[in-house]
C-alpha cells in the first residue's frame, strides 16, 4: 500500500531539497526513502528509479529558474534585462546549488523540448533583440551568455574567488557591464 501523503510532486521537492544540502549527485531513491522514513520499495510507486528522480528534479528546478528568471526580467530591456536576467540566474545557483546542478543535467531530446529549458532560450533571445543581432550572431550570443553565467557562477560556487581582495560582485558587475558593450558594439560577421 502507498503511504499516505507521498507523491511524485512532494517526492520531487524533497528531493531537490537533498540536492541543495547534500549535492545533486547524491540524491538517491534510497536517500529519499531514508528522508521519508520509508522503504525504498514504497517509492517506486511514484518514480521509476534513480534517473527518473534525476530527471524530475531537473525540469523541477529548470522551471524553478525560468520563473525567477521572467519575473526578473520583465518589463526590461537592453542592459537591465540582461542584468537581471544575470542576476537572477547567479542568485539561483548560489541559494539552490543542488538544484542548478540539476539544471545541468542531460535530459533526452523529447524530454528536454517539452521542458522549460526552451523557456531559458526563448528568455535569451528575447534579452537580445535589445541588440539587434541577426543570425548566426544571435545564437553565438546565446551560447556565450550562458557559457559565461554557467562559468562564473561555476567557479564561484566552487570557492575559486576566494583567495583574492577584489570582491566577486565587483567583478560581476564588470563582466555584465563588458557583455553588454561587446554586444551593444558588434558588427556582423
Amino acid at each position: 500500500m502507498v503511504r499516505a501523503g507521498l507523491t511524485a510532486e512532494r517526492l520531487t521537492r524533497a528531493a531537490a531539497e537533498l540536492a541543495d544540502e547534500l549535492g545533486f549527485d547524491q540524491v538517491t531513491v534510497s536517500e529519499l526513502a531514508r528522508r521519508f522514513d520509508v522503504k525504498v520499495a514504497s517509492l517506486y510507486s511514484h518514480l521509476k528509479n534513480s534517473q527518473d528522480l534525476r530527471t524530475r528534479i531537473a525540469l523541477f528546478a529548470l522551471e524553478e529558474l525560468a520563473d525567477r528568471v521572467s519575473a526578473a526580467v520583465a518589463g526590461r530591456a537592453g542592459k537591465d534585462a540582461l542584468a537581471a536576467f544575470a542576476d537572477a540566474y547567479r542568485d539561483y545557483a548560489r541559494e539552490h546549488p543542488g538544484r542548478y546542478a540539476a539544471t545541468r543535467f542531460p535530459l533526452d531530446p523529447q524530454t528536454a523540448a517539452a521542458s522549460a529549458g526552451v523557456r531559458h532560450a526563448q528568455m535569451t533571445r528575447a534579452i537580445l533583440r535589445g541588440y539587434d543581432l541577426d543570425e548566426p550572431d544571435q545564437t553565438h550570443a546565446v551560447r556565450m551568455l550562458g557559457s559565461v553565467f554557467h562559468g562564473y557562477v561555476s567557479l564561484e560556487t566552487g570557492g575559486s574567488f576566494s583567495h583574492t581582495a577584489v570582491d566577486p560582485q565587483e567583478s560581476w558587475s564588470w563582466v555584465i557591464d563588458s557583455l553588454d558593450l561587446m554586444l551593444r558594439t558588434r558588427t556582423p560577421g
